[in-house]
């Protein structure tokens, strides 16, 4: 399939757009299959032919979606969201790129918090949690020119209607496992995108104290005493808080301890 059948797709989705925000999902491309809806939107980006903020292209199956380190997404075809969203944050600097992703991971919370409550949380940097089971996930890839982001592609998975999961992902759930009833993905894809387009403008406008307390307020195990695993050892800690460029912050034994992607595991029962 050629750009020129994608920009065809495109327009026949949005004589049924269900989405009511101001850009985030007006132009949406649905496949029935790809290794990875990241790197479809990145070839779309190579194209000399502009690609609308806002554009979102979700994959029935990903035979090669990806979370964080490249590690393996297990999603259920037809019954789960795998999606990326196009973002143009020109506005920000590289320095303050976290904040992307806090409020992207905010915009997810909101569309979600409706149906779960107060069992939610986001695990640092990105994840989304219920109770102490992996709910979904994102990865945020940034395109830099200079000292600006050109574009963000942001990749995201949820488990929304999947009831098992491989043997490997034992510590996942789904919507449906927690509510027992099957949902509307479209539904819930239009929820996330209006309300990531929310959190996406007031970080536009400057309000960055708000989206960095706000995050910290629904971050997991803040405030908690409870197990990690760094540098080989284990011990006990408690996440207080988040640096402004995004490293997790977790004191043990009277000293905070500051601690970059994949240098310090959480140790719960799941996992």
């Amino acid at each position: 399939m050629n750009v020129f059948e994608y920009s065809i797709i495109i327009n026949i989705t949005l004589q049924n757009n269900i989405f009511s925000g101001l850009f985030v999902g007006q132009n949406l491309l649905t496949l029935k299959e790809v290794d990875s809806t990241n790197n479809f939107l990145k070839n779309l980006l190579s194209n000399s032919k502009p690609v609308p903020e806002g554009t979102v292209i979700m994959a029935e199956t990903q035979f090669a979606g990806r979370g964080q380190q490249n590690n393996k997404w297990h999603a259920e075809p037809g019954k789960n969201l795998t999606f990326s969203l196009l973002l143009q944050p020109h506005f920000l600097d590289v320095a303050d790129q976290f904040d992307l992703n806090r409020a992207v991971s905010m915009g997810v919370y909101d569309a979600l918090f409706s149906l779960l409550g107060n069992g939610l949380k986001i695990k640092w940097p990105n994840d989304i949690y219920y109770a102490d089971r992996k709910l979904g996930g994102m990865l945020i890839e940034n395109l830099l020119q200079g000292s600006r982001i050109k574009n963000s592609i942001i990749g995201i998975g949820l488990n929304i209607n999947q009831e098992n999961f491989p043997d490997d992902a034992a510590g996942a759930t789904s919507v449906k496992q927690i509510l027992q009833r099957d949902y509307q993905l479209n539904d819930i894809l239009a929820d996330i995108c209006n309300n990531i387009e929310a959190w996406y403008l007031k970080l536009k406008a400057g309000k960055t104290d708000l989206i960095r307390h706000t995050y910290i307020s629904r971050l997991y195990w803040f405030n908690e005493e409870k197990r990690f695993k760094a540098a080989g050892r284990e011990f006990t800690g408690t996440v207080t808080g988040v640096k402004d460029n995004g490293l997790l912050i977790v004191k043990h034994n009277d000293t905070e301890i500051t601690y970059n992607l994949k240098e310090i595991e959480f140790l719960n029962k799941q996992t």
